[in-house]
């Protein structure tokens, strides 16, 4: 029973079995103690003072708690559970309530931990239901505040340093513990609503029955104290989960934006946005707090951040999240040729979609392609947990996934999509350095080897380091370091050696040799395989797959004619080969060759060199390795000595990403009609066979590299 103007309060004090005071439930603790009474504000008459003891499911009692509490787990284990002291307490208070002719009343504390950090967070944790009476509550340290201006600011405020304030004379050591707080708590509010004071108590602290959805734009203002990171969520954790964890503190309304990697994925990470500092502060302590059997780290976060993860700018979306209450359902991996009605009907009539067709949301490209992707709305929960049922069925010939979202998740999505540019600009590089043209390793004999098992750390010093003495029979530039579709190293690592001898050798003697924590397994193979697993093809037990480039139905005619060259971006850093081997066994380069000035990172920044003008950019090798600057003099100096022109003007190269397999050099080129270009520039960057170069030098506006 509450009421806005309540006759009434219920003086309340608490304790667990860990901290006590200012870190009171910061250590996630469990209830121990209870003690209340009720308080006339009107008649200022008194109920009766009650105490009871909370069974908790640990009896093990911190030193601290012993100390101040005197309680033992023998005590303890007498208890009443939780539940049954929380029925115990409804029913006493209005017990008391009838004998005050009274009807309705609002919990008082000392402060504001008992309630939000203890009691909403362990209800919520044993699935039990708090009385509404615990969504509303006076926290006495602000009241006093407010009573009595020139006192201590309130999170410096205890029960102790308000009677002294007050000069009542009540000593600690007479009284149980928790009945002298009590009392003491009581006197105070006497002392506020006399005469002098004539204190009203209107504004109680409110608590959030629910996490509330809605969109947010990025033109609001977010105040960075107001904002937390959670880390180390479960990646099925939907934004209601974040809000539980979260219980008795109060989220913005849309507040919970959960983060997802370059893949679109959930990340573990979210970002939680409060109604005031105060509040994330609170949420602070909740600092390796368990949501399961996961702790789950909080940090400070920015408003920036926030905004750059749930902001959007989308009226498209902006008129999707306007029907507020609704639970969202992300379907991930549709057909691209899949309508709305088919997502209706694989649904079907038990999942009614919240306005049917309205309550769909595809998510595109900026050319309007189809990403797989798409938000579903639902009016309850009982739907959207039917919807969940359909998780892995068939749509088409496909599997569709489908799990809880959020508001923000939608916004993330979007942004993600619809601002990837279309034509990403390479960075400049720092010394553009071309060296001597050198062949990829083709053909059947087997002179290479393979790595595979590598620890993902892993460099090309760690290999070097790895192959021992059998480093000086590495040919030039034949560390290849493998990367998955997502770029990070795939564990995997290929090195040609001068002959299928060497090879063999190195295979029989570092095979299950450990490199850090882990054995490497170490096959012999051959060029060719070597070159279609780096273009994207895949080597495994059952056999050779090759990369998309190599399919007959996909190798376009327009590129013959530069099949026999291999191009080396200007981008790449490339390293000469007394940079990859000890210099006692490096070959001496010829005296006729261009001297070049390159850089070996000492972290061993990883190597990359197999790049094709029919494929550019194989999904498995990275487009760009770590730059480490250089001294300007060693650039001059290279410029100089090699009399090749450094770059232009930043921005001058350009990487597309993306294009259909058959494109050929004519639709890349009315692609960017319009464009300028100097041809002149680049003649000495890179090696083209005569009909190319005709192609690049014909009569157009541009060229790309």
């Amino acid at each position: 029973m509450t009421a806005s103007h309540s006759d009434s309060l219920v003086v309340l004090f608490g304790a667990t079995a860990g901290a006590y005071g200012a870190k009171l439930g910061s250590d996630e603790r469990e209830l121990i103690l209870l003690v209340w009474q009720v308080v006339d504000l009107h008649s200022k008459k008194v109920g009766t003072l009650h105490k009871s003891l909370v069974k908790a499911d640990n009896l093990d009692l911190s030193d601290q708690c012993r100390e101040v509490s005197a309680l033992t787990p023998e005590g303890l284990s007498k208890a009443e559970p939780l539940d049954r002291v929380l029925q115990q307490f409804s029913q006493l208070v209005s017990s008391d309530l009838k004998v005050l002719g009274r009807s309705s009343y609002t919990l008082c504390s000392d402060g504001q931990l008992l309630i939000r950090q203890v009691l909403h967070p362990e209800t919520s944790k044993k699935n039990l239901l708090l009385s509404d009476c615990f969504y509303s509550f006076y926290d006495l340290r602000k009241e006093f505040r407010s009573c009595y201006p020139s006192s201590a600011a309130g999170k410096d405020q205890t029960i102790k340093t308000m009677a002294e304030y007050l000069g009542l004379g009540t000593d600690e050591a007479e009284e149980d513990f928790g009945v002298w707080q009590v009392k003491t708590m009581v006197a105070i509010i006497f002392s506020m609503l006399s005469e002098g004071c004539n204190h009203v108590f209107t504004e109680p602290e409110t608590v959030k029955h629910k996490y509330e959805t809605g969109p947010c734009s990025k033109s609001e203002t977010v105040d960075s104290e107001t904002v937390i990171r959670a880390r180390g969520l479960p990646w099925q954790s939907s934004d209601q989960d974040i809000a539980r964890f979260f219980k008795g503190l109060n989220i913005a309304k849309g507040g919970v934006a959960l983060c997802l990697n370059s893949q679109g994925r959930r990340n573990g990470e979210a970002l939680v946005r409060f109604v005031n500092s105060e509040q994330r502060d609170l949420a602070l302590e909740r600092h390796k707090h368990h949501m399961g059997s996961r702790y789950i780290e909080v940090y400070k976060a920015t408003g920036e951040e926030f905004l750059k993860i749930a902001g959007g700018t989308s009226n498209e979306v902006a008129q999707f999240l306007s029907k507020e209450n609704q639970v969202i359902i992300r379907m991930r991996g549709l057909p691209f040729t899949a309508t709305q009605e088919d997502v209706l009907g694989f649904l079907g009539p038990e999942c009614p979609v919240t306005g049917g067709k309205e309550g769909l949301l595809f998510v595109k490209y900026p050319d309007g392609r189809p990403t797989g992707d798409a938000f579903v709305l639902f009016s309850c929960e009982e739907y959207a947990q039917s919807a969940l049922k359909k998780h892995k069925e068939i749509l088409g010939k496909r599997y569709i996934e489908l799990f809880r979202s959020t508001a923000a998740e939608v916004q993330q999505v979007l942004n993600r999509y619809m601002s990837t540019p279309l034509i990403p600009t390479l960075p400049t590089p720092i010394i553009p350095v071309i060296p001597p043209p050198y062949t990829i390793a083709t053909g059947s004999v087997r002179d290479c080897v393979r790595l595979r098992g590598l620890p993902y750390t892993a460099g090309i010093d760690d290999i070097l380091e790895f192959m021992g003495d059998a480093t000086g029979d590495i040919k030039p530039h034949g560390v290849h370091m493998v990367l998955n579709q997502q770029g990070r190293p795939s564990g995997d690592a290929f090195i040609q050696m001068k002959s299928a001898d060497k090879a063999f050798m190195v295979a029989q003697k570092c095979h299950k040799k450990m490199m850090k924590d882990r054995y490497v397994e170490v096959f012999q193979c051959s060029g060719e395989e070597m070159n279609f697993v780096l273009m994207g093809g895949t080597l495994n037990r059952s056999g050779l797959s090759p990369p998309p480039c190599k399919l007959p139905c996909l190798s376009p005619p327009a590129y013959a004619a530069f099949q026999t060259a291999a191009v080396i971006p200007a981008e790449a850093a490339l390293y000469q080969p007394q940079a990859l081997l000890p210099t006692t066994r490096t070959p001496q380069a010829s005296a006729a060759a261009p001297p070049a000035v390159t850089y070996y990172p000492a972290q061993a920044a990883q190597l990359y060199m197999n790049y094709t003008a029919y494929y550019p950019s194989p999904p498995v090798s990275p487009t760009t390795v770590g730059y480490i600057a250089a001294p300007p003099g060693a650039v001059a100096a290279a410029a100089t000595a090699t009399h090749t022109p450094l770059l232009p003007q930043p921005g001058a190269l350009v990487r597309m990403q993306g294009l259909p397999y058959n494109t050929g050099m004519k639709e890349i080129l009315s692609f960017f009609q319009g464009y300028q270009y100097a041809p002149d520039d680049y003649n000495g960057l890179i090696q083209l066979s005569d009909q190319a170069r005709s192609v690049l030098q014909a009569p157009k506006e541009w060229v790309c590299l």
